[in-house]
């Protein structure tokens, strides 16, 4: 190996003993190979003395909830070149982990992610999409490592408690067939899988999904616990055998690097199982390349998960831009590639599951860290950060104030890294655009006469790798089309035959699931529609509303048309809405107001200020009955609407001051089934 090391080393050798940047210029100049001009700290990496633990990965959410929406419908070849940034090895953020929300039907951050079973006796394999995500990850990446979650469930489950554990078994039952479904439907193989993600567990429950795993010839998938806080699951499994037995991992959500001692003892892989979650700017950046870091530095933690994956959801949800990239503009096929994708390649580009932490990793002198990795043959990476307290805040915990200043580091290789010939270097430094850069390849370290030392002058807010890999490589791709705005009219009939996915392209359910339906004894020109499938409400994990809504356009929407022919299912009770100038979702859906105009089964009309209905702007008789189409049609026009029934002006001139903008949405009185058709939106500015 060192031979082989020796040999590719020398044939790669053009400046045997420099570190410029090249075309960087000076500023950008992170080594120094003159040791005994540098005082600073020394660190040795050495393996003599055994390994720390197994790494598991770097990783993703896709969910928790409905963070993937906008994605699929992105125009190709956009779409796949945003999953090769992703998945791809060696390319972009070489993701080694996917983790995926189980849709449950309910509002889970940003949306609702439809259930494989949205009742008793409804099984189907093909709805929402993280079936399709998961594939496209596999085929970039075969060895990439899949979890499964679930936030929210279908309220079946519940039998009329807003709860998941009254039957264990027929829970289990439930998440046990999403795993064989994913399997027998879509050949993929569920590696780990959650309980309630920061909710409650139940330790029954969580023997019995274990048992019914086994049963199944499930033995390989492996649990991971509680997706909450350390604690308590890891009192829990210390006082329980059996449970201790059952949990492979413990999971703990934004540890803030550290974890507790009691997690410890379990003797358990540690997780950050999900992390990050903040805006995808170079602070986001930075916090996402200090955390990688001191997860395990401070907290023993082996594995890192983003939450999450890519910000395809409409940026005025909850918490905008929080991905590691950003594409939430399939109509223009935007997207932009951002700093914590070669944040993540830092580490994932050189390294694998399966390798080894070091046991000599730790904190820098004057603020930083450092951690190394190897296979165990021959193989060494190192990743230094230098991130500031100010440029690496995550959105949570409060992180402690700390100093970074710019340091020399001498490092010394010994055991069997001391005969390590050459280290590639790759180069991030966040902050003046000037100083900027991204995952840069800088000329390798020599390091054959060096008796394995090597002194780097390491800056503020930088992130170095240096590595006997040589097989990393910054992958790029066309620039995508520029940033368009939604278009200012847009139409869709849900006239499609054998549609690839269940959603209709960029409605954005936020309470229920509108699915596109076929009218089997309807031969007319409402055979295809998109109907709201959930005639009950599910086992939430936040506050969906009372009414079901899915939203559209572009949130600085203010002077529009909607129009739309709707269909009320469920005579007397039933009702439907169009709606603009939404102006909130996500986990705030209840609270939204704009413009809502209803129609009711028993003849009634009404235009509220709210989608729960409390601020009546006016009502009144219309000629409705449940059972048949309707066209309606709402106008806003400053700080006035009106509306029409089949043409004909059922109300005009309401006065409406707020909310001065929003959304587009449509959606049903409560928890039943509806229709809609022909949809159409015009804005005028």
């Amino acid at each position: 190996m060192a031979e082989r090391l020796l040999q590719a080393s020398r044939q790669r050798r053009v400046k045997a003993m420099t570190a410029a940047a090249g075309s960087a210029g000076q500023a950008a100049v992170p080594l120094l190979l003159c040791a005994l001009l540098a005082p600073g700290g020394a660190y040795v990496l050495d393996d003599s003395d055994g390994l720390g633990r197994e790494f598991d990965g770097i990783g993703a959410v896709s969910g928790g909830g409905a963070t993937s929406r906008l994605l699929v419908n992105y125009p190709e070849p956009y779409r796949s070149q945003i999953l090769d940034y992703l998945f791809k090895p060696n390319f972009g953020a070489s993701l080694h982990i996917l983790k995926v929300e189980i849709g449950g039907d309910g509002q889970t951050t940003d949306g609702t992610e439809p259930s494989h079973m949205h009742y008793e006796l409804d099984e189907n394999y093909f709805r929402g999409y993280e079936w399709w995500l998961m594939k496209e990850a596999k085929k970039r990446n075969p060895n990439i490592t899949l979890m499964g979650l679930p936030w929210s469930f279908p309220g079946w489950l519940g039998k009329g408690f807003n709860w998941p554990y009254v039957n264990l078994q027929l829970t289990a039952y439930y998440v046990v067939t999403w795993i064989v479904g994913a399997k027998h439907y879509h050949d993929l193989d569920i590696d780990y899988i959650g309980i309630w993600n920061e909710r409650a567990f139940d330790i029954n429950y969580i023997k019995v999904l274990r048992r019914m795993l086994n049963y199944q010839g499930l033995q390989q998938v492996k649990i991971i616990a509680s997706d909450n806080l350390w604690e308590p699951i890891s009192a829990s499994m210390l006082l329980d055998s059996e449970l201790l037995k059952v949990i492979d991992v413990i999971g703990a959500h934004y540890p803030g690097t550290h974890t507790v001692k009691d997690a410890r003892l379990t003797g358990k892989k540690l997780w950050s199982s999900e992390d990050f979650s903040t805006l995808n700017s170079d602070v986001g950046a930075g916090c996402w390349g200090r955390i990688l870091n001191q997860n395990y530095i401070n907290g023993y933690m082996t594995a890192t998960i983003a939450w999450n994956l890519v910000a395809s959801y409409y940026e005025q949800l909850p918490y905008g831009r929080c991905g590691l990239m950003t594409a939430q503009e399939p109509w223009s096929g935007h997207y932009v590639v951002e700093a914590p994708i070669w944040i993540a390649a830092h580490t994932t580009q050189f390294t694998q599951p399966g390798w080894y932490y070091l046991k000599t990793v730790g904190h820098l002198e004057k603020g930083g860290s450092y951690v190394a990795l190897t296979d165990g043959l021959g193989n060494l990476t190192i990743i230094i950060e230098t991130m500031s307290h100010k440029h690496s805040m995550c959105i949570r915990p409060l992180l402690p104030y700390f100093n970074v200043s710019q340091q020399f580091a001498t490092f010394i290789l010994k055991g069997s890294f001391s005969e390590i010939p050459e280290l590639q270097v790759w180069y991030t430094k966040l902050g003046k655009p000037s100083e900027r850069f991204l995952f840069k390849q800088l000329d390798s370290l020599w390091l054959l006469d060096s008796g394995g030392r090597f002194t780097l002058d390491l800056q503020e807010d930088g992130l170095l790798t240096l590595t006997t890999l040589s097989t990393g490589s910054k992958g790029s791709h066309p620039l995508p089309p520029r940033s368009q705005p939604f278009p200012r009219v847009y139409k869709d009939d849900f006239n499609v035959d054998y549609p690839f996915f269940s959603e209709a392209p960029n409605f954005a359910d936020q309470t229920g699931v509108f699915e596109y339906f076929m009218n089997i004894e309807d031969p007319g020109e409402h055979r295809f529609t998109l109907r709201q499938v959930l005639n009950q409400r599910p086992i939430t994990w936040a506050a969906d509303a009372f009414n079901t809504i899915s939203i559209i356009g572009d949130y600085k929407w203010s002077n529009l048309t909607v129009k739309c022919d709707v269909y009320i299912e469920t005579p007397e009770k039933g009702g439907v809405f169009i709606a603009g100038r939404v102006n909130k979702g996500g986990i705030l859906i209840r609270s939204a107001r704009g413009v809502f105009f209803w129609i009711f089964a028993n003849g009634i009309y009404r235009v509220t200020g709210d989608l729960a209905g409390w601020i009546i702007y006016t009502s009144g008789h219309a000629d409705v009955t449940a059972k048949k189409w309707y066209t309606l049609t709402l106008t806003i026009n400053g700080g006035f609407s009106s509306g029409t029934l089949n043409g004909k002006p059922l109300w005009k001139n309401v006065s409406v001051n707020f909310p001065k903008n929003g959304w587009a949405a449509i959606g049903t009185h409560s928890f039943e089934f509806a229709q809609f058709d022909n949809f159409r939106v015009e804005a005028i500015h």
